[in-house]
């Protein structure tokens, strides 16, 4: 009578703060295997997993999954929430063991900028102007200078980042493509709960009544979406309707954009697009995308 197989070993996730630690954790050896990095600022959620679960199916069980865990204050304005920011490390340690990761790497400011605030940053140019950088200046600046760095310290072949951050993909996909960065961007497509509220780290900060509201911000994406095949005036139209009557919705913008330079899509655009909205439910800013195909 054959044995039973014993149960399969839960992966081990080291938690390590500094570049020197991470290093020897994630590359204890030589063997050429492919490995993966999911960035993150923490408070991981369901949409979090789903990228490390991602990353995990690509490298392979035999592969490396790195999560990066870092509040980077240079992405935030005046009056943003930094200090507010959710710190939740305990938490986030456990999501990204459950989810595959083989390192997590936490570090503090100045582990990553070690002479204080960088004085050479990388800029994200006129795609980081428009839409999230038009409402919030020099945001994606901060963005790619971490992203740079942390590129450079995980050295991956593969670094995952979620669709929900729309721009944030774009400027990242294309700073790997005009700085020659040796590494392969993967987008996942958004997690949303089950009534279409785009999973975020923000959502914590909503009560019950803000967070019917907000449900407006993806049923307009919903219902843009469904007007596709109509063209972009039809797609703006239907999605500006459901806002228009939406209460405790301030919006920022609405816009159906061309997801390779970030520009607002003119009205006899065809092929594949990103519908965006933003907009402030009682005092939380939400962000929400669908992709689709202009006909």
């Amino acid at each position: 009578m054959a044995r039973p197989k014993p149960a399969a070993k839960p992966r081990s996730t080291r938690l390590t703060h500094t570049v020197d630690d991470f290093e020897a954790a994630f590359w204890p050896d030589e063997s050429p295997v492919d490995n993966a990095v999911v960035m993150t600022m923490g408070a991981l959620h369901e949409g979090h997993a789903a990228l490390i679960r991602a990353a995990r199916r690509k490298v392979g069980k035999d592969g490396r999954v790195a999560v990066t865990v870092f509040v980077n204050p240079l992405q935030f304005g005046a009056g943003e929430d930094l200090d507010r920011y959710p710190r939740t490390l305990a938490a986030d340690l456990r999501v990204a063991e459950e989810s595959g990761a083989d390192v997590v790497f936490a570090p503090l400011p100045e582990e990553v900028y070690p002479n204080g605030e960088p004085q050479v940053r990388l800029t994200a140019g006129p795609m980081g102007e428009r839409f999230e950088g038009a409402a919030r200046p020099g945001h994606f600046d901060g963005v790619l200078t971490v992203v740079a760095k942390l590129l450079h310290i995980t050295d991956p072949d593969y670094a995952f980042f979620g669709e929900k951050d729309a721009q944030q993909l774009a400027v990242v996909q294309r700073m790997v493509a005009d700085l020659d960065f040796d590494v392969e961007v993967v987008g996942v497509p958004t997690v949303r709960e089950e009534d279409g509220l785009a999973l975020s780290s923000r959502n914590r900060y909503l009560d019950g009544g803000e967070r019917e509201q907000a449900l407006a911000l993806s049923r307009a994406l919903f219902a843009g979406r469904d007007a596709a095949a109509q063209g972009p005036a039809a797609i703006r139209a239907a999605a500006g309707e459901v806002l228009a009557g939406a209460p405790g919705v301030e919006l920022d913008y609405l816009a159906l954009i061309d997801p390779h330079d970030f520009t607002e899509a003119p009205d006899g655009f065809q092929g594949e697009a990103v519908l965006a909205v933003a907009g402030r439910v009682g005092s939380t800013r939400l962000i929400d995308n669908v992709r689709l195909i202009v006909r």
